[in-house]
């Protein structure tokens, strides 16, 4: 009787570990959210009718702790995949992307570098494309409807539903609009205008022609 070599080498791992990939992924999950906890632990979290600082990261951190706790149980349940070779594109993009929001949202300055504070309009789109080459697959226009709806979406929620604290758009943006309206009101035009702006360019690429692959047939020739 014969067995698949892959079968057996999938099934015949020792060790109490049965996904080494689980496991690793489970563990640096909870790293994470004991970082993020630990770094909140100064702030206020305030209640659901007045929203402090530190309520939507930390619960963030809880749920994110708990996804890492799952996978770290099934790590010792069910058999999974072993670890592969890494790639550095991934976490060099994504980090990357988290400093370049956390120097353009606010003023920043270190040393002769300093950076203007650009607000969430601004932050918000420049993460999310740097972000999105992490993968070989990204492309610009796809990543642009993604930046321009989703932070339209982020300025909708945290500024005029939350009310947090985290600046919309730079200082000198509101003066582009009427001098009797209110920076909620400016908030909410520039969050339709950017949505707008996401959904126009969603129709005028939904009739684009697919990229064409050359397929290898049977006999082998491309």
């Amino acid at each position: 009787m014969s067995t698949h070599g892959g079968d057996a080498g999938h099934h015949s791992r020792g060790g109490p570990v049965r996904s080494p990939r689980s496991l690793l992924a489970g563990l640096t999950l909870i790293s994470l959210a004991a970082l993020a906890l630990w770094l909140t632990r100064d702030l206020s979290q305030g209640t659901l009718y007045a929203m402090g600082p530190a309520m939507m990261p930390r619960w963030l951190a809880i749920g994110v702790g708990l996804g890492g706790l799952a996978l770290l149980i099934s790590a010792f349940i069910r058999t999974g995949d072993l670890l592969e070779r890494w790639s550095l594109r991934g976490p060099a993009f994504v980090i990357l992307a988290i400093l370049a929001f956390a120097t353009t949202i606010r003023p920043f300055s270190l040393g002769w570098i300093s950076t203007p504070g650009l607000g969430l309009l601004f932050a918000g789109p420049l993460a999310i494309l740097i972000s999105g080459y992490a993968s070989d697959e990204a492309r610009w226009l796809e990543l642009l409807i993604l930046a321009l709806g989703l932070t339209a979406f982020c300025m909708e929620l945290f500024g005029d539903i939350l009310n947090l604290p985290i600046p919309p758009f730079p200082n000198t943006f509101p003066e582009l609009f009427p001098a009797d309206w209110s920076q909620k009101a400016v908030l909410r035009a520039t969050a339709a205008i950017l949505a707008c702006a996401a959904v126009i360019l969603v129709i005028l690429t939904r009739h684009r022609a697919p990229v064409r692959v050359d397929v290898a047939d049977n006999s082998g020739r491309i």
